[in-house]
């Protein structure tokens, strides 16, 4: 049962979205070829305007931090930023993100997160990592909406992440939109190699196709991602840590239908994105 004290019942609940966030600061520099990731940027652009309405807050779930021991939350008022990408232009480490943080929104995530029995501890050091800062200059440019970033488990087991989605669920009541960041397809070695096309392609057509399920099945097929046609080529084990967002967003789904909003080949490779609500 959600905590009315926490609920808004006049508004409509936010969705919960899984989106790619490119590859390091990739959006705001040149590449070659040219316009490789116009696509991919126009839809982080244009989710904004898909919203109920603007979100009271975020919470973004990344691929580029994991912890032991359980999970972390950032609990600073102002995070820093963590330029985690390397080898990149110098005018990509001036980038700025200037959003708040929300205490009040750690200690309810953690306390969510106790209450199923997860471990999750406030992290007031921690700064917003590229998975999160790059893809929201895009899709909430003025950096006024607060955030706070929620790591993933080191383990990667998808069942626990599931149960965290599910967990932090009633959070989509209370205004707070669930982001999580990563791509369907992360194989370093596979990008830009054609080799890796039609893998891609097949995993992503699998993927879909468990995301679109009804939500028991969904949930049940995610949790069996490994066995998928081509997994492993496209998600090497122990580095699957760019799918695993996917798995929160779709525990904080519950009931509510996925669908696929944004597909493209970049780079050689398929690429999509999911919203659930």
């Amino acid at each position: 049962m959600r905590d009315a004290r926490h609920t808004h019942p006049e508004s409509a609940p936010q969705p919960v979205l899984f989106i790619p966030h490119g590859a390091g600061p990739c959006f705001f520099m040149e590449w070659n070829p040219p316009g490789t990731w116009d696509g991919m940027a126009a839809f982080l652009k244009g989710i904004a305007a898909t919203l109920p309405k603007r979100p009271r807050a975020l919470l973004v779930v990344s691929a580029h931090w994991r912890t032991s021991g359980g999970f972390s939350v950032t609990s600073a008022e102002h995070p820093t930023l963590v330029y985690d990408y390397y080898g990149f232009p110098d005018h990509t480490y001036a980038l700025h993100y200037p959003a708040p943080g929300e205490p009040a929104l750690a200690t309810r995530i953690e306390g969510l997160l106790a209450g199923a029995g997860l471990a999750c501890q406030p992290d007031a050091r921690r700064g917003f990592d590229h998975g999160m800062f790059i893809p929201l200059k895009l899709m909430f440019p003025e950096a006024d909406i607060p955030v706070v970033q929620l790591s993933l488990r080191n383990d990667l087991d998808p069942a626990v992440h599931l149960a965290t989605g599910q967990a932090l669920a009633p959070l989509r009541d209370e205004g707070v939109l669930i982001v999580s960041t990563g791509m369907s397809f992360h194989n370093m070695r596979g990008y830009g190699d054609a080799r890796f096309t039609q893998p891609s392609e097949r995993f992503d057509r699998w993927l879909t196709s468990a995301v679109e399920a009804a939500p028991n099945q969904r949930n049940a097929a995610l949790g069996k991602w490994a066995e998928a046609p081509d997994a492993h080529r496209c998600h090497p084990p122990g580095e699957e840590e760019h799918l695993l967002p996917l798995m929160v967003a779709a525990g904080a789904a519950g009931q509510d239908a996925g669908r696929q909003v944004y597909s493209e080949q970049v780079l050689k490779t398929q690429l999509s994105a999911y919203r659930f609500g």
